[in-house]
């Protein structure tokens, strides 16, 4: 077998793809455990749990909860990675070898690196739609804005988007790129739908953010496929997240 794959510590550019799936693992099965760690089911079963317990998404002015938003976004975090874990087990997979093969140390330093990459990339993507396609920019103010409205609001939503965003997606996109490595056509289909998947999933932030948001998610993804750690693009992702927060901050003079 190949050492990079027997030595999880080496790091010689050698990078096989993930060992094969237990023969228990079939493509329904495989198809199945997708679906349930895409976001939408656990997300649906916690909205309607919240909204169960009396918190609704939005206040008296038709601006976000954050409060609802916070509570969403780490439960159903917790759900996710938690159904990752489950299944990886399930198949008798250790999730070192899927999430975090690489050791730390260069990943972290990697990550940090590819954070204002990941900010040019928006802003290039941006800037080519607002020039040649400026009709995609369909929503005028972000509506996540409507969480920044103070510093104890920036702070506990830098929180969620660092655990909801950074950690649970990269969890979640390494995990489904696996399954799809392994039994649902290739790792590169797989990128390319997720991350559509990913891009359609902020339609409510506006098609050209829908875009640049899709497109982040193929620059992390890809570079989970290449490092085959999610250390590295879980620091970009959550980094380019709260540059964002400090973004508007600064922008909107608050």
């Amino acid at each position: 077998m190949n050492q990079a794959i027997d030595n999880p510590q080496s790091d010689n550019g050698d990078h096989t793809p993930h060992t094969p799936p237990a023969p228990t693992l079939t493509r329904t099965t495989a198809l199945l455990e997708v679906l349930l760690c895409s976001g939408f089911p656990t997300q649906i079963a916690v909205i309607g749990v919240l909204q169960a317990l009396g918190l609704v998404p939005q206040d008296a002015q038709g601006r976000l909860s954050i409060v609802f938003v916070m509570a969403l976004s780490l439960v159903d975090a917790l759900l996710v990675v938690g159904l990752v874990l489950l299944f990886l087990r399930a198949n008798r997979e250790q999730a070192r070898n899927v999430l975090a093969r690489r050791p730390h140390g260069r990943e972290v330093a990697l990550g940090f690196l590819l954070i204002p990459g990941a900010f040019i990339l928006a802003l290039l993507v941006l800037g080519t739609i607002l020039t040649v396609a400026p009709w995609l920019r369909n929503v005028p103010r972000n509506p996540f804005e409507d969480l920044l409205t103070s510093d104890v609001n920036r702070l506990l939503f830098a929180v969620v988007v660092i655990i909801a965003g950074g950690l649970r997606e990269e969890v979640q996109r390494a995990f489904i790129l696996h399954r799809f490595e392994q039994r649902l056509g290739g790792a590169l289909l797989g990128l390319t739908l997720f991350s559509l998947v990913f891009g359609l999933g902020h339609l409510s932030q506006g098609q050209d953010v829908a875009v640049a948001t899709g497109t982040l998610g193929a620059f992390w993804g890809a570079t989970y496929l290449w490092r085959r750690s999610i250390v590295a693009p879980a620091i970009s992702h959550a980094g380019f997240n709260v540059l964002e927060i400090v973004r508007h901050t600064v922008m909107s003079g608050a």
